[in-house]
């Protein structure tokens, strides 16, 4: 009886705890003219673009981890629609879709979330984000105040605010989501859509608050989003923007922490002290909600890249890359200047900032409460010379395109041009490809394959007159379309036939094209960037009786931004003409009974799972053909870094592991030989064409492979090579930290650490800290490549001795980290001896981690 009782009051005790829980754990979000408010507390927030899709979910606890670790209070992350709603009606929220789980692990470590429903993206993704089958929709018209859309996007954002609420996932309900986005830079292109746009952005902030998350709802770039509607800035710089009410907080929802690459383009980067300036800045004048994008950027697994021509990696340069590894320095950077801001946030969410002159192009902002609290900003905006400015009776020297943060209004936390944290330089290392089969070390050693035949082999190849736009006839559900045309001479013109040369000319809207004469290639053809389209003129021999042109038509991405992008097509649209040289006779082909297959014959076998029967080896490997299917065995390579394809030899195609899609390659889309330097000045603003790499070389060779895709042995690669390869130069490698650097003056702000002492005495002591880190957690520093203090020169990897060096500096070091998963050393000449007296000093080293 006794216990009957004690279990029935644990279990009325466990009740109450859980209700009790619920209500505490649920998190009342409002904004006012300052912040973000949580709980009635305005806060400072560091946020940071995570893309589900764009990794695997094996990735997603440690890509969280090290955003929690780089100082972020919130993960950003879009809603993609034609992942979750490929076919109306039929929804997916399995493995890299699992935007439950995805936001159950934000949760779990303990961040915020923004999510940014839309339902229209951008994002560089495959038609912005929206099905393709919307398009088919009778009547529709994208993104205007036109009724079968708005039914559509209200039934999809409806359905996702609900997944959300059932899951208790709204900051109201216990949940990490204190923000959400509908529509998404829609005032970029609004003017186009005439009168009907501001009537479709009432509507759409009008369902989306009816909708009764419990948390306020964003629009970046609409400075006429209505209340209660937060407008918010996207853009390399943003402290210069002004809320559309005095009653709405400063956001900043799009940071650009680089740009994304394209096939045949140099690879954009963005240095880390100009992301760091326009930080501060923003934050110095009145920002308190900042999102980079990208924090993580990944990749575009399968056909997902939009554009079109955009590559298979979303790398973004961001400070965690691709891989999933830190991008350094520019992730440390950024930590450090988030510790600097959150040190000033009880001071800047108190009070309005104050910005004074200190000289041409040199401000201070001052966050001063009457309690006595002070945070200062101090700027040098210009773009060429270095500043010594006297502020609160101190004298601060301020590098060009420099902020410098002052919590206390005294002391320097962080310059944003003074990087005091490690730099790293990455390898891809190449490993042993071992066959399965012949157990070889040779690479690629075992290889069987198909051939894909030209023109139509599909039963259900279809017949129409005339030619028939691409996007509307495969309903995107591959790449490819084919074109085919049979003819007998006396059809067309006899006079084509009277041994003169004839050419064959098509027109097409793009993005590639490829044109066999009689079953043999006679031409090929294909768009770059900002010009799809393809017109190509072939000569061509035909043969008397019957002929037989067959056209090859293939997109890469699909357009996803810019007004009415869903109108742009692709495809053969013609004209189509046969053209005599000698007698200038043309015949239109155009409106002749053409015949279409959507797709390949491969596609349709599933021969990208490499199940089929029908691959063969033998007599001898087609290499540098057109059209062919390849298929190899591999073990993984050994170890736990990233694994990375290299498709050194490959022409371009598409490439399957295990049956999961890498994405497109295409590494004889070469970037052109200039515009590329070795270094990049920070100072001044940055544009996506400002700093490039990679000239002369292909736009992408190497390719994420997951870990999580492969087995220890037994993985199957299917390529499909579209315009000949040879797939025995493939080689398969590892993402490596090859070097560790860090540089750091005596000069430099006091060690950031030492801000949050209690030790008073140890914060008045307390000089400039070189740290170094592996950057796995299961690695040491094994070797010290370079130590200097002194005057070192160079950058990391090619660091050298100056004129003044401490000749105790490696063996200090090497003292104190040999051995260690992380150390750090007091860049002083108490540590180090004095080997100038008078001369500014540095202390470099490089290191190695094993």
């Amino acid at each position: 009886m006794r216990s009957g009782v004690v279990m029935a009051v644990g279990f009325w005790v466990f009740v109450l705890l859980s209700m009790t829980a619920s209500f505490c754990f649920g998190a009342n979000v409002t904004y006012d003219h300052r912040a973000v408010v949580i709980d009635g507390k305005r806060r400072v927030l560091v946020s940071g673009s995570i893309h589900y899709p764009r990794s695997t979910p094996q990735m997603w606890p440690d890509l969280i981890k090290k955003s929690k670790d780089g100082g972020l209070d919130v993960i950003e992350t879009y809603v993609f629609w034609n992942l979750h709603e490929p076919v109306q009606g039929q929804y997916y929220f399995e493995g890299n879709k699992d935007l439950v789980k995805f936001l159950k692990l934000v949760k779990d470590a303990g961040l915020f979330a923004h999510l940014r429903i839309g339902p229209y993206v951008c994002a560089e993704w495959n038609y912005g984000g929206f099905p393709l089958w919307l398009h088919s929709i009778p009547g529709i018209v994208f993104r205007t105040d036109n009724e079968p859309f708005k039914a559509e996007m209200q039934r999809f954002t409806t359905k996702i605010v609900n997944m959300m609420k059932q899951e208790n996932l709204f900051a109201s309900q216990g949940g990490p989501i204190i923000l959400s986005q509908i529509e998404n830079e829609y005032g970029n292109i609004q003017k186009a859509y005439g009168d009907s746009a501001k009537t479709y952005i009432n509507w759409a902030a009008t369902m989306a608050t009816s909708l009764d998350t419990g948390v306020p709802w964003v629009m970046c770039q609409q400075k006429d989003a209505p209340d209660p509607i937060i407008d918010t800035c996207n853009g390399f710089y943003c402290d210069q923007y002004v809320p559309n009410s005095n009653n709405k907080p400063k956001m900043w929802t799009e940071n650009w922490t680089g740009w994304f690459g394209s096939f045949g383009e140099a690879l954009p980067y963005r240095p880390v002290e100009d992301i760091a300036f326009a930080v501060a800045r923003f934050y110095q004048l009145g920002g308190t909600f900042q999102n980079y994008y990208m924090y993580h950027g990944g990749t575009n697994f399968g056909r997902t890249t939009g554009g079109p021509f955009i590559i298979t990696s979303y790398d973004y340069d961001a400070p965690i890359d691709e891989y999933g590894l830190l991008n350094q320095p520019k992730w440390g950077h950024l930590k450090d200047l988030h510790k600097a801001i959150k040190l000033c946030e009880e001071a800047m969410v108190a009070t309005d900032p104050k910005t004074t002159s200190l000289g041409s192009n040199l401000e201070a902002t001052v966050y001063k409460t009457d309690s006595g609290q002070c945070a200062a900003f101090l700027a040098n905006w210009g773009t060429q010379s270095d500043a010594t400015v006297t502020f609160n009776g101190k004298s601060y020297n301020l590098p060009a395109w420099s902020v410098s943060i002052l919590p206390d209004c005294m002391n320097v936390a962080l310059n944003t041009a003074k990087i005091n944290s490690v730099s790293t330089i990455a390898n891809f290392v190449r490993q042993p490809w071992k066959s399965v089969t012949t157990a070889t070390n040779e690479p690629l050693s075992s290889w069987s394959w198909i051939s894909e035949p030209v023109g139509i082999s599909s039963d259900i190849a279809f017949t129409k007159p005339g030619l028939l736009e691409q996007i509307n006839t495969t309903a995107d559900r591959s790449d490819y379309l084919w074109y085919s045309l049979s003819f007998e001479m006396k059809e067309v013109e006899p006079s084509l036939n009277d041994g003169s040369q004839t050419a064959l000319h098509v027109d097409s809207l793009g993005h590639g094209l490829y044109v066999f004469i009689n079953g043999h290639l006679a031409g090929s053809e294909k768009g770059r960037g900002s010009n799809p389209k393809v017109s190509i003129d072939v000569p061509v021999t035909l043969q008397p009786g019957k002929n037989k042109i067959d056209l090859l038509s293939l997109t890469v991405g699909l357009q996803n931004y810019g007004a009415f992008f869903d109108k742009t097509g692709a495809g053969v649209m013609g004209p189509v003409q046969l053209k005599g040289s000698q007698n200038g006779s043309n015949v239109d082909l155009s409106s002749h009974q053409w015949t279409y297959q959507v797709g390949l014959k491969g596609e349709d076998l599933g021969l990208s799972t490499g199940s089929s029967s029908l691959w063969v080896s033998q007599p001898t490997l087609p290499n540098n053909q057109l059209l062919v299917w390849y298929k190899s065995t591999f073990d993984a390579p050994s170890g736990n870094s990233p694994v990375v394809l290299d498709f050194t030899g490959m022409g371009k195609g598409q490439a399957w592991i295990n049956g999961q899609s890498i994405g497109r390659y295409w590494p004889t889309a070469i970037a052109p030989n200039s515009g590329c330097a070795n270094t990049c000045d920070y100072r001044g603003p940055y544009k996506s064409n400002k700093c490039l790499k990679n000239c002369g070389k292909p736009s992408q060779q190497h390719y994420h492979v997951p870990r999580s895709w492969l087995k220890p042995s037994g993985n199957i690669l299917v390529l499909f090579e579209e315009s000949g390869g040879d797939p025995t130069k493939l080689s398969f490698g590892t993402r490596e930290t090859e070097s560790i650097c860090s540089r750091v003056s005596d000069s430099h702000p006091l060690p950031m650490d030492m801000w949050t002492s209690s030790d008073e005495e140890t914060r008045k002591t307390a000089g400039p800290t070189l740290s170094l880190e592996c950057p796995r957690a299961d690695q040491v520093i094994s070797k010290i490549k370079f130590a200097s203090f002194g005057t070192p020169r160079g950058t990391c990897g090619s660091f050298n001795h100056g004129q003044c060096s401490s000749e105790m500096a490696r063996s200090i070091v090497e003292q104190a980290c040999i051995g260690s998963s992380s150390c750090k050393i007091d860049v002083s000449v108490n540590t180090f001896g004095d080997p100038c007296a008078g001369i500014a000093k540095s202390l470099a080293v490089e290191a190695s981690c094993a």
